[in-house]
């Protein structure tokens, strides 16, 4: 984990900046206008990916905005030149899902993931641009899913951790029929300012309360949790050290515009005084290999990957997190190199004694 790599995992990809709704949390700051990219973005884009995939499992991620408010022929054609051994996946908050996207999804290959924040009374911020609640409208793409028999996964915004509500949620996403579940406490990120401090006692007994919920019915892959016991288990062994990666993965984020942000995708469309828009380069001038390549060079970049080496020496949690998000630290702290954030402490520290707490509590008594 020192420095950037030059190849990532995945890219993430902004076909349009608009979005359908109105989420009172969203930190996107152009998801009213309908910004769309051009083929020509993807086609440098998928100039690197290409050989990048053919090496190895690669993903691009289609995130926006809304990625279906670009429609059917316009994603299509950006899709149209990446190589088949690109695997394709979608965050989508479902309303837009019918039969004829259904028929796409399959026909592309394309997984998909579902924004939801859980059984009704917890969508109340999922709204539409008019301030009327989506709920309904998502259930209906959901239904239009699993209709067509295509697998998906859910991803769900916790406002307000709250005793009963991690197995209130876990249940619903049983029943919802998605095989994958990740967890986001709210952050403070982007245009959404408002704060993400928590109780700590709360924010710990959801996390140890979702691990109890999980374990009686683990039909579900669930993101957070498992990876938690992964860490656990290789700390047992002693292998610990293996678990992160020997560089960042960059995660770059090609906006609709071409130009590139690395390793959070939440930086992108805003600009800062000191830092610029955050990019590292546009596709459409420099090819993104070489855009990755240099992307330590980056002035805000640099001051990133001191705040990493700050937390290496001095949070005993860096093993696990392996020193947070860059989003985080700029709008919790105003700049790259600080250490420990809200986000932190809700999404990290107190996820892991969440899981340990559970273990406490459920351990066998010695024999």
């Amino acid at each position: 984990m020192r420095g950037i790599a030059a190849v990532p995992s995945y890219v993430v990809m902004q076909p349009t900046t608009l979005c359908n709704l109105d989420c009172v949390y969203c930190y996107l700051p152009l998801r009213a206008a309908d910004r769309r990219m051009p083929l020509t973005v993807a086609e440098a884009v998928a100039a690197s990916v290409n050989p990048w995939a053919a090496s190895g499992r690669f993903s691009v991620v289609w995130h926006g905005g809304e990625p279906l408010a670009a429609g059917r022929e316009h994603l299509a054609a950006l899709l149209a030149p990446f190589g088949p051994a690109v695997e394709h996946h979608v965050q989508t908050n479902a309303t837009l899902i019918d039969d004829a996207w259904c028929a796409f999804f399959a026909e592309h290959g394309i997984r998909v993931s579902v924004s939801v924040d859980g059984p009704r009374a917890r969508n109340g911020e999922r709204v539409t641009r008019g301030g009327r609640p989506a709920y309904d409208r998502i259930l209906a793409g959901v239904a239009a899913l699993r209709r067509h028999g295509l697998p998906f996964s859910a991803l769900a915004v916790v406002s307000r951790p709250e005793p009963g509500l991690a197995t209130e949620l876990y249940d619903y996403f049983l029943d919802l029929g998605c095989d994958v579940l990740g967890i986001n406490i709210e952050e403070t990120e982007g245009v959404n300012t408002r704060t993400n401090a928590r109780d700590a006692a709360a924010v710990t007994g959801f996390w140890a309360e979702l691990v109890g919920a999980w374990r009686r019915d683990p039909r579900i892959h669930l993101r957070e949790i498992e990876w938690s016991l992964r860490y656990a288990g290789a700390v047992l062994a002693g292998t610990s050290d293996d678990l992160l990666p020997r560089r960042l993965d960059p995660i770059p984020t090609v906006s609709h515009d071409g130009s590139v942000v690395v390793l959070s995708p939440e930086l992108a469309g805003f600009t800062d005084p000191r830092y610029g828009d955050f990019s590292s380069g546009n596709v459409l001038t420099t090819p993104l290999a070489e855009i990755l390549a240099g992307a330590g060079r980056t002035p805000w970049v640099g001051e990133f990957l001191t705040g990493v080496e700050a937390c290496r020496s001095s949070c005993p949690y860096f093993g696990f997190c392996g020193g947070g998000h860059a989003a985080n630290r700029y709008f919790e702290l105003g700049r790259f190199d600080g250490t420990e954030t809200e986000h932190c402490r809700n999404s990290k520290i107190r996820l892991l004694e969440g899981v340990l707490e559970h273990a406490r509590d459920h351990e066998s008594p010695a024999a």
